[in-house]
């Protein structure tokens, strides 16, 4: 996505963000999440809402038909509101930016965590304790995500960090060590 076209999403979201205040956040929050997986994994609603041949008033009633019943009122017209304005192309990014300033405001931080298997309750908790520290939050908010390529160990990341305690990522480290060694 563009520069201009985040800079646009975030404003939408940042407007969202006033709109729900700290009292109705929490709600809000899941309701984008439900929105944001929509579009980013529905292909056949994002070409509907796309189509320059179907009218605006047919894509509120798309969006009000697949998602409207589960949504509050600010949450329902900002995005009835993006198709308005012809901006159908980003409530998925301004969906991805809201859930970025709920995080920021109650010091959470997401965190993908990449293993060779799933992670125990536990594991998960200690994980969390660790590296929202180390990223300075008070909570992580961590998605699991098998990657058996990885041998052994994982790969963490938050944000635009990446923390590598895999085997995989061990012998490449040495491997490049070889090769600057030898070369």
């Amino acid at each position: 996505m563009s520069k201009d076209l985040t800079v646009i999403a975030k404003r939408y979201a940042s407007a969202l963000y006033e709109v729900v205040g700290q009292e109705n956040l929490e709600q809000s929050e899941a309701e984008i999440r439900v929105v944001k997986d929509v579009m980013e994994s529905n292909r056949d609603i994002q070409k509907l809402l796309n189509h320059p041949k179907i009218s605006v008033e047919e894509k509120k009633q798309i969006v009000k038909e697949s998602l409207g019943t589960d949504l509050s009122k600010p949450v329902l017209n900002t995005i009835l509101l993006l198709i308005d304005r012809n901006r159908e192309n980003i409530i998925a990014e301004m969906a991805g930016q809201f859930i970025e300033l709920a995080n920021e405001s109650r010091g959470i931080a997401e965190a993908t965590v990449y293993s060779v298997r799933l992670l125990s309750q536990d594991e998960r908790a200690r994980l969390e304790e660790t590296f929202a520290k180390r990223v300075g939050k008070q909570q992580l908010r961590i998605e699991n995500i098998i990657d058996q390529s990885l041998v052994g160990g994982m790969r963490i990341r938050i944000g635009n960090r990446i923390f590598d305690g895999s085997i995989r990522g061990k012998l490449e480290r040495i491997e490049r060590q070889l090769a600057t060694t030898q070369g």
